[in-house]
């Protein structure tokens, strides 16, 4: 694909610059298919709203809000109420999402709306709110490691142990768990967070807790050092692969079955579309060293 890819007017149009750090979502684009990845990072492709996107952006911040009470007050109760406030807030900082919703049927969005109570409500049989008391919620995490390579994301929940100082990341997920040969995706973006902390708070996470609130489930792993150091391995050598894509322009896509959730089939060859012209920065073949640590 990268021998086929039409150049553009190098004057006129900047080439993209490798980047300098990476996050959970933007790695698992590249594993699971590096044109997506292409096309969201350089590209920057539009990509339409969803409904299960955008519902589980809303039942997020009420399971972040939700631990501004008391903990008696914790209650299914009062976490189904903030759900429509939720919704208000998210919808005044992003308008466009107005059109998730046809305005002439109220019903569809209160049936959304209470989809989103549903599984606020499946929470409640999974964790008991009252007797935790998070350490952090939806916190920015960010660490540079020896390599230049910045890693940066998002922590849904991180407990910390009273006693013991023992560090458990949450993280919660709106859909169902995946079946045991999709589990892998998950757990990368749970160890990538779990070394994230361990080099910058010198401890290895306790554990790593995936919740799952479409299907009820709640998945562990207890990681080690050494699950860890084969994580960031990994990420080098994403981090590598990825520059080497953007010094040659060779961005494969990967067909698989979540292609048909994909909003870019038109312009992938998988499917008989073209990807945008591609700006090359170098010469084919010449890859920045990874030790530089250049802009996004």
């Amino acid at each position: 694909m990268g021998s086929n890819i039409e150049s553009t007017d190098r004057a006129t149009v900047p080439p993209p610059r490798p980047p300098s750090s990476l996050s959970p979502s933007r790695a698992s684009d590249f594993m699971r298919c590096p044109l997506l990845y292409r096309l969201r990072v350089i590209d920057k492709l539009p990509e339409k709203p969803s409904l299960a996107a955008t519902r589980g952006t809303v039942v997020h911040a009420v399971l972040e809000r939700l631990f501004d009470a008391p903990a008696a007050e914790r209650t299914a109760e009062r976490a189904r109420g903030l759900v429509p406030g939720e919704w208000e807030r998210l919808l005044a900082a992003r308008p466009e999402l107005a059109s998730l919703f046809d305005a002439a049927q109220p019903a569809a969005l209160a049936e959304w709306l209470e989809s989103a109570r549903a599984l606020v409500d499946r929470w409640f049989t999974l964790e008991d709110p009252t007797r935790l008391e998070p350490a952090e919620r939806e916190m920015y995490v960010e660490t540079v490691l020896e390599s230049g390579l910045t890693l940066r994301g998002y922590v849904d929940r991180l407990d910390v142990a009273p006693a013991s100082g023992d560090l458990r990341v949450v993280d919660y997920k709106t859909g169902k768990a995946p079946r045991p040969e999709y589990a892998d995706e998950a757990l990368f973006q749970m160890s990538f967070y779990a070394l994230v902390l361990w080099r910058l708070r010198g401890v290895v996470p306790r554990r790593l807790q995936l919740v799952y609130l479409g299907s009820g489930d709640v998945l562990t792993f207890d990681p080690s050092p050494a699950d860890l150091l084969r994580t960031e391995r990994k990420l080098l050598a994403l981090w590598q692969a990825i520059r080497a894509a953007t010094a040659s322009g060779d961005w494969r896509p990967r067909r698989t079955p979540l292609c048909g959730w994909c909003d870019h089939q038109a312009v992938c060859p998988e499917f008989g579309g073209t990807p945008p012209p591609y700006p090359l920065a170098v010469t084919a073949g010449a890859v920045p060293a990874v030790g530089e640590n250049d802009p996004v």
